[in-house]
């Protein structure tokens, strides 16, 4: 392998250990407004679950005979509000309800985001796990090139 593959794996592993880390932000985040009947600053409603998209990098070969693009990572394009549906419960006691009783509630569910909160904490720990073996590889092949 050359030393040049293993920058490349470990830039992998890091641009994934980055995204993960920013995606477990964001579902913190819907967590924390899973019952926001309101956006800051009192208006605009009830608070809209935010998703992250992803984006895979894909770098040019140089100087080599193929063209086709090799595996860079990947890069967050950005955090997007989830467009479906805003429940609404039946409420009339509630300081938001409507003229019927009916209060808008976010479109966050917990056990949709402890499952993303799961997957998302697996990734990163699979792309940290990645870093320490190409780490340990490395260590051993300068004591073997010492020794």
């Amino acid at each position: 392998m050359a030393f040049d593959n293993v920058l490349v794996a470990s830039n992998i592993s890091a641009s994934g250990l980055t995204a993960e880390r920013l995606r477990m932000e964001v579902i913190a985040n819907n967590v924390a407004n899973a019952l926001a009947t309101r956006t800051s600053g009192g208006g605009g409603g009830a608070y809209r679950r935010q998703e992250i998209l992803f984006e895979a990098i894909m770098q040019e070969h140089m100087g080599g005979s193929t063209s086709a693009p090799a595996l860079g990572g990947v890069r967050v394009l950005g955090v997007v509000p989830d467009e479906s549906e805003l429940p609404r419960i039946h409420d009339p006691g509630h300081p938001d309800a409507d003229g019927e009783g009916f209060v808008t509630m976010p479109n966050v569910f917990l056990p949709i985001e402890m499952v993303n909160l799961m997957t998302a904490s697996r990734a990163y720990e699979a792309n940290l796990k990645v870093l320490q073996s190409l780490r340990q590889q490395l260590e051993q092949t300068l004591s073997i090139l010492r020794g």
